[in-house]
């Protein structure tokens, strides 16, 4: 075995593929019909506003950034967008969309200037933008919860791409709005290994200061990836709401820390300059996984929190071990 096929199996992208194989065997184990399409389409949908916001703060994360206000900007995009379609009787879609990112872009231009320009930690920027945001929708959007979605934006959630019917009849359907978070993966992943852009980004996360001096435009770049985050913030949670059929002002509240957990685990450094997108994907996978699986296996579901954090903890303590073993290899 040559040393770049050891490095590819002991990387922390394999350890979690490891980990979602040996978890699937257990779970089939229990249940048979565990492998199999209905498995797959129901897995795909439980994950699919999880894997946008984690695309971004991935790519947050690698320059050396971190974004805790994605959850607020996802709720007042989606529930302002759906409230100030439904006061004024307007269906269109893609207008829809393009209102959440407009929010979402705005709250994250706010963001890129408290990080960028003002040079506040992004831990303290966006967890105030959080709360301000946060506490603005409920001021002055209120509490209401809606469930008169407009016509002509329900419809997305009753179209799809692929109907599977099991044995006894049921149908598990494939929506089309899959194909966002798998259209963003492939352009955020071309844009991160092919490009200036993404150069720059790993540049950034390694070091700022070294970054600048190769060239890079450091403020562009931030202002770049917060305003970015903002924007597919707002788009999650739009899909989010449009999925679920119903808009609250704290639908993704609280999920910040899971999707941090599952980019993490999929090998990204919480110190920046290190990420890949296929473990992210693996990081969001095993976590959507553990949260829609463990049942099957007879953990109480006020137990499953503690196995989540269990998961969480021992694959950050494996990402942290492994870089801090490269690092002192590079040293000697």
């Amino acid at each position: 075995m040559n040393a770049k096929t050891k490095q590819i199996l002991t990387s922390n992208e394999a350890i979690v593929v490891y980990v979602i194989i040996a978890l699937s065997a257990l779970i089939s184990f229990v249940n048979p019909a565990f492998f199999g399409l209905s498995t797959v389409i129901t897995l795909s949908r439980s994950m699919l506003v999880t894997l946008i916001f984690a695309i971004f703060e991935m790519v947050v994360i690698i320059s050396g950034g971190i974004d805790v206000s994605f959850p607020a900007i996802a709720c007042l995009a989606g529930y302002g967008t759906l409230r100030f379609f439904i006061a004024h009787d307007l269906e269109n879609p893609i207008l829809a969309y393009l209102m959440a990112m407009v929010i979402g872009l705005a709250i994250g231009f706010v963001n890129a200037v408290l990080i960028a320009k003002l040079n506040i930690p992004p831990l303290i920027a966006t967890l105030g933008v959080s709360s301000v945001v946060n506490g603005g929708t409920l001021a002055f959007l209120g509490t209401q919860e809606l469930s008169n979605i407009p016509d002509g934006i329900d419809a997305l959630s009753k179209i799809f791409i692929y109907t599977y019917e099991n044995a006894q009849g049921i149908k598990y359907q494939l929506t089309v709005m899959i194909l966002i978070p798998i259209v963003l993966i492939v352009v955020v992943w071309y844009i991160l290994k092919h490009t200036m852009l993404g150069r720059g980004i790993y540049a950034i996360g390694g070091d700022k200061n070294a970054a600048r001096i190769a060239g890079f435009n450091v403020t562009k770049i931030q202002f770049i990836i917060y305003m970015a985050s903002g924007a597919f913030a707002g788009v999650g949670g739009l899909t989010y709401m449009v999925l679920l059929r119903h808009a609250s002002p704290q639908a993704v509240m609280g999920s910040e820390m899971m999707v941090i957990a599952a980019v993490v685990m999929g090998g990204t450094r919480i110190t920046g300059g290190h990420g890949t997108m296929a473990g992210t994907v693996f990081g969001v996978i095993l976590i959507a996984l553990v949260q829609n699986n463990l049942v099957m296996l007879g953990v109480p579901t006020h137990f499953q929190t503690f196995v989540v954090g269990l998961i969480i903890v021992i694959g950050t303590s494996i990402t942290s071990l492994r870089a801090k073993k490269i690092a002192n290899s590079a040293k000697v």
